[in-house]
């Protein structure tokens, strides 16, 4: 049991489930602000180093690749875990002590490194997560990448449901709770996760199955989340819709135990992976150095850059913007809060529809990340010329969720999966760079000048018009990135199409 690729996933899903907590920042900003005495500026700094934390994940690939690649620790990824639980804990425990009082109230440069720890530790999580799925479905990697993906961008909603039920109105113990709760589920399944890269021919309805949980879970949240924001949920409602939600999330065990019986009463014959390395006459797994010296690893850091950082921008602003535009303040928790939703849509959606035209039409994944930049210049326009944040904000959304699962599996294939976590978390810098390109010195500056001019607040299509124009034509820039990407490799993905047919024929 402890081996099985079917068990290993619920286990990675439940961890993916547990430490988003990075998502969560707004539940106890406040209490944070009020309790050290800061002022906006020295918070929103603190904001930042949570984003820095949470995509620089370089040594979380080292670590998974040292552990991986030495017999010490036999297969076991514990101490990868590990090293993410303590960071975890450390970061939140600490905040949580100094909101509390319990020590001096620290310097900020120290509050700046407990934020930093606790978002670093989800790196670990996710890098394990992710890398583990792509070696357990090697076939079908762009789904289970897309799963993982999918789940963390939905944990940040479950917890607030949990805060919501259990806290509400009191996020000094929320935080304590953060310190403890995800760090004791890592540790409790920590020993489940194990690489078991056997390919059957039927993992492909198993994983759809996880897939429909995901899909399940994420339309209850909108529901939930539409609701909140309209009416006051009594007690009574919130726990019934939080329990319900829990044991939605508990479902995907049920999955495991169906896949395994299967396997068991009727073992289905091993298949020779259709994806393997890009140079896969020689078997190259490339290394980082190695990788960052080939063409194709800055046109996929260069469309990151653009996609991510715009991305993350928009949602950094969405609420200045929606202020300006006169939205109401429901309106506007409303589609932050959906964010999350659309977000996990694309992580979901970007994985699975990748695989899906790469084994039917061999089309490669690149082409995903052209199309889905292609739809985000069609969003900031819209966001620019018409001020429309509902349709701009869900297209932003679900495109800048889909980078999340398409950028990983493209860094797996074209690679090697041996350093795939090193790589891909190098690749993922690319998000706070981006962002601090286009929130600060594009969205921010270009505000405050139209700002200055009317006397200290902007009102009105203007405010942002001109950045999102930037915006469009950043993207328009990432689609030729990606496009002379997706022409580097298309014979290779065609390949794969080419041993599918051979092992359907054989």
């Amino acid at each position: 049991m402890e081996h099985s690729k079917w068990f290993a996933t619920v286990a990675s899903i439940w961890i993916q489930c547990s430490c988003g907590a990075s998502y969560t920042f707004g539940i106890y900003s406040a209490a944070l602000k009020s309790s050290q005495g800061y002022d906006q500026s020295t918070l929103d700094t603190i904001s930042v180093f949570k984003d820095i934390g949470a995509n620089i994940g370089v040594l979380a690939g080292l670590l998974y690749s040292a552990v991986t690649s030495s017999s010490r620790f036999g297969s076991g990824l514990w101490p990868v875990y590990l090293a993410g639980a303590v960071q975890y804990f450390a970061g939140y425990f600490l905040m949580w002590l100094s909101v509390t009082g319990v020590i001096d109230r620290p310097h900020v440069w120290l509050m700046w490194l407990f934020m930093f720890m606790a978002a670093h530790a989800q790196t670990f999580f996710n890098t394990t997560n992710v890398v583990v799925a792509v070696r357990n479905f090697p076939d079908y990697s762009g789904t289970s990448v897309g799963i993982m993906k999918g789940f963390l961008g939905l944990s940040g909603a479950i917890l607030i449901q949990i805060y919501h039920m259990l806290f509400d109105g009191n996020p000094t113990t929320f935080l304590l709770v953060l310190a403890v709760f995800p760090t004791l589920v890592s540790l409790a399944l920590m020993s489940f996760v194990h690489a078991n890269p056997s390919n059957t021919s039927n993992d492909k309805p198993h994983l759809n199955r996880f897939s429909l949980i995901a899909l399940i879970i994420a339309a209850y949240l909108m529901i939930i989340i539409i609701f909140q924001n309209v009416v006051t949920f009594p007690s009574w409602a919130q726990i019934l819709t939080t329990t319900i939600l829990v044991i939605m999330t508990l479902s995907p065990l049920q999955v495991a135990l169906t896949a395994q019986r299967s396997e068991q009463r009727s073992p289905s014959p091993v298949m020779a992976p259709l994806i393997t390395t890009l140079e896969d006459q020689d078997e190259v797994e490339m290394n980082p150095l190695q990788a960052m010296g080939t063409f194709n690893f800055w046109l996929l850091f260069l469309a990151m850059i653009c996609v991510l950082g715009s991305g993350l921008a928009t949602i950094n602003n969405i609420t200045q913007i929606g202020e300006s535009l006169d939205y109401s303040t429901v309106e506007i928790n409303t589609m932050v809060s959906l964010w999350s939703i659309w977000n996990f849509l694309g992580r979901f959606g970007g994985g699975y529809v990748s695989d899906l035209f790469l084994h039917r039409y061999g089309g490669g994944r690149p082409l995903f990340i052209s199309l889905t930049q292609l739809a985000m210049v069609a969003g900031y326009l819209i966001i620019g010329l018409s001020g429309n944040l509902y349709i701009g904000s869900v297209i932003v959304g679900v495109c800048y969720g889909s980078q999340w699962s398409l950028m990983p599996t493209i860094t797996s294939e074209i690679f090697g999966v041996k350093h795939m976590g090193t790589i891909f978390n190098i690749i993922t810098a690319a998000n706070p760079i981006g962002s601090y390109i286009f929130s600060v010195q594009v969205i921010g500056k270009i505000y405050d000048k139209e700002a200055q001019e009317r006397g200290g607040l902007c009102h009105g299509l203007h405010c942002f018009m001109l950045s999102y124009f930037i915006l469009a034509a950043v993207c328009a820039f990432g689609v030729v990135f990606s496009f002379v990407l997706f022409l580097r490799t298309r014979r290779f993905y065609a390949s794969i199409l080419q041993r599918r047919l051979k092992h359907l024929q054989g």
